[in-house]
């Protein structure tokens, strides 16, 4: 088992930026692929970006590619989203997620095994 704790989450203007962070305790951190998520007010939570085991192999949502950039050090135990160029349809509570199930990176949620509580991002104009 692997336990996940969001941090970094806050209320920026537009056109700014922010990096998230995840860090995870318990099982061998590298034996997972992590991915963070998102959801909105009313709606759906979303796939944001995933990265492989190794960080050399990394998928975003269509949306924020060309801005949020995954990135993990598997010796801190951490995965990070660095966010720029925000909008306010970025607003929402981010979370990630881990999973050893598969090797291809995952983009929806049912693949995920371990969750963290999330961190709110509030994007204003």
């Amino acid at each position: 088992q692997v336990q996940l704790a969001e941090s970094g989450g806050e209320l920026v203007q537009v056109g700014g930026s922010l990096r998230l962070s995840c860090g995870a305790s318990g099982d061998t951190f590298n034996s997972y692929a992590l991915g963070w998520f998102r959801q909105a007010p009313g709606k759906e939570r979303e796939f944001v970006a995933a990265v492989s085991r190794n960080g050399a192999n990394t998928k975003y949502l269509d949306s924020v590619r060309g801005r949020f950039t995954i990135s993990r050090d598997n010796a801190k135990n951490t995965v990070y989203l660095q966010m720029n160029n925000l909008k306010t349809e970025d607003t929402a509570l981010y979370t990630c997620a881990a999973q050893s199930a598969y090797y291809a990176l995952v983009a929806y949620q049912g693949g995920y095994t371990y969750w963290g509580q999330g961190t709110q991002v509030t994007v204003s104009s």
